[in-house]
């Protein structure tokens, strides 16, 4: 078929009526083509006789005749579109996806180009009279491409080379200066280039909030996960206030019980008293009666007479029990032993609260293996310590030589710090915090004024802070807290489980690095135990 035909489009051979390729094509007065069976039919049934696309009315029936140049074009196109569909089903079919020469007979080549013009793409051997021919050298030469008659205007058979703006379509030239002369165009490159940089800045939008929406699935994970754990916080927390606030309610409970049981025994033993004084009184005023009651029944004037003077003539001395009373009253006990709880419950609460706000200042303490007295044993990890057999260590000048404890690796020289530590199980220990310049090498005395400020459980019961100052407490602790508030100069203690303050040294002096220090001491192989701070927001 020859290069012109070959720009012959599919839409030039259709019938407007029943949409395919002309069958006997014949042409009508307006200049319309239609198959003959298509448009006789359609003047069979409509009224009128008018061109179904111009609707342009006859007065009476054209004189119909095949139309032989549009029928042989339209076999032509029949016969092209069979090969067309057979060498598109021979590309489909190749197993390396390439682009092959549509002049080759036999063994189809691989394609160097396609040609715009020609609507084939060829290899190298039969593209090479496009090079040689002047005709074909004006030819547009492209990369190899499937489906070329894409690429070509259906309405003029020519290359699409501009895009119009105002339809947003590729056009070709004759476009240009026809249908789409009033409109605006630019070059197709132009148009590429443009539509490619906005969908490149679409491409990155769009990266971009997918990225973010990651970023925010994560944020939400990570919300969810932060929740769990203030929520377990909150929990172990609301489990430790309202146990001490049970165990307050037991105690108020208790307390009022003894009073309520010890003011009846009070009562009791009073009624006691005053029944023996009112039975002995009777016992009195009976035997007085008895005397009475004889003389009465004397008859003999001068007998009653002699014998009156013998009996007492006074009433026998009596106690006014008119205005006693043994009954208590218990109003008002019961309101005052509720207030005295909730000021108890409060101060519990107070207590809990304060001790919260301390632990926001939690610090991750280590042990220092290497200021460990030599019979110290410390767990791989750092966190614990206990009493055991001589090591040989290097006597380096940061380990204590003589008194049995280690430091930890943490600095305290400003702001706040706290720690907690295990120390059930123990009938001995030291902790506390000391200087960076103790002496290692010689036994530790604890002063107030240098230090180590020192909680100390002696006899597996006494608790002592420095100075001697024995303290009494309602129970064990089984975990300590340390908080130092270094700029006011405070050392306090905690039992974390009671949530109540042991001890505070206060108006210290520090003006050097301070360390946490541990004391295990030798009565037991139980070990101090460095805990993680569970209550730390």
């Amino acid at each position: 078929m020859s290069a012109a035909s070959c720009m012959l489009s599919e839409e030039q051979f259709l019938c407007s009526i029943c949409l395919d390729v002309f069958t006997d094509p014949v042409s009508i007065p307006c200049g319309h083509n239609f198959c003959k069976s298509c448009v006789t039919h359609h003047w069979d049934v409509n009224d009128q006789c008018q061109c179904p696309l111009c609707s342009k009315v006859f007065n009476s029936r054209p004189e119909l005749h095949v139309n032989t140049f549009i029928s042989e074009m339209a076999a032509q196109f029949r016969q092209s579109a069979v090969k067309k569909s057979s060498r598109m089903s021979l590309k489909k079919n190749t197993n390396s996806g390439e682009v092959l020469c549509d002049a080759c007979t036999e063994s189809k080549l691989k394609a160097l180009k396609s040609c715009l013009m020609c609507l084939t793409s060829y290899c190298e051997t039969h593209l090479e009279p496009h090079h040689r021919i002047s005709g074909l050298k004006r030819h547009e030469l492209i990369d190899p491409v499937e489906n070329l008659e894409d690429r070509i205007c259906k309405s003029h058979g020519r290359p699409l080379e501009m895009f119009c703006k105002t339809d947003q379509r590729c056009v070709c030239q004759f476009c240009t200066e026809s249908e789409h002369k009033q409109h605006v165009f630019v070059p197709m490159m132009e148009a590429y280039k443009v539509k490619r940089d906005k969908l490149v800045k679409l491409d990155t939008e769009i990266q971009q909030t997918i990225q973010e929406r990651h970023l925010k699935i994560q944020e939400m994970k990570d919300s969810v996960e932060l929740s769990r754990a203030d929520t377990d916080r909150e929990k172990l927390y609301s489990v430790q206030v309202f146990t001490a606030l049970i165990r307050s309610v037991e105690e108020g409970l208790a307390q009022l019980l003894d009073l309520l049981e010890e003011k009846q025994k009070t009562t009791k033993e009073k009624a006691e008293g005053f029944i023996k004084e009112l039975e002995d009184e009777i016992s009195e005023l009976m035997k007085r009666n008895t005397e009475v009651e004889q003389l009465l029944s004397t008859e003999d004037h001068l007998q009653f007479l002699q014998n009156l003077p013998s009996l007492n003539p006074d009433h026998p001395p009596t106690k006014d029990w008119t205005k006693v009373r043994v009954h208590s009253s218990y109003e008002g006990m019961v309101r005052s032993a509720v207030a005295k709880l909730e000021k108890k419950l409060s101060e519990e609460v107070k207590k809990q609260l304060e001790l919260r706000r301390i632990q926001q200042y939690a610090v991750d303490v280590t042990l220092d293996p290497d200021t460990a007295y030599p019979f110290l044993i410390l767990s791989d990890d750092g966190k614990q310590v206990y009493y055991g057999k001589k090591q040989n260590l290097p006597d380096n000048p940061e380990r204590f030589s003589m008194t049995a404890c280690v430091l930890g690796k943490q600095i305290i020289s400003a702001g706040k710090f706290y720690f907690e530590v295990e120390v059930k199980n123990k009938s001995k220990w030291d902790l506390g915090v000391a200087r960076g310049s103790i002496n290692r090498k010689e036994t530790i005395s604890a002063r107030l004024e240098t230090g180590p400020w020192i909680l100390r459980l002696m006899n597996g019961g006494d608790y002592k802070a420095v100075g001697g100052v024995l303290l009494s407490l309602k129970w064990k602790p089984q975990k300590v807290g340390v908080f130092v508030d270094y700029k006011e100069g405070v050392v306090s203690f905690y039992d974390v489980d009671a949530a109540a303050l042991i001890y505070s040294y206060t108006g210290c002096n520090f003006t050097e690095k301070l360390f946490p220090i541990f004391g295990p001491c030798s009565d037991d192989r139980a070990p101090l135990i460095i805990t993680p701070v569970s209550q730390t927001q």
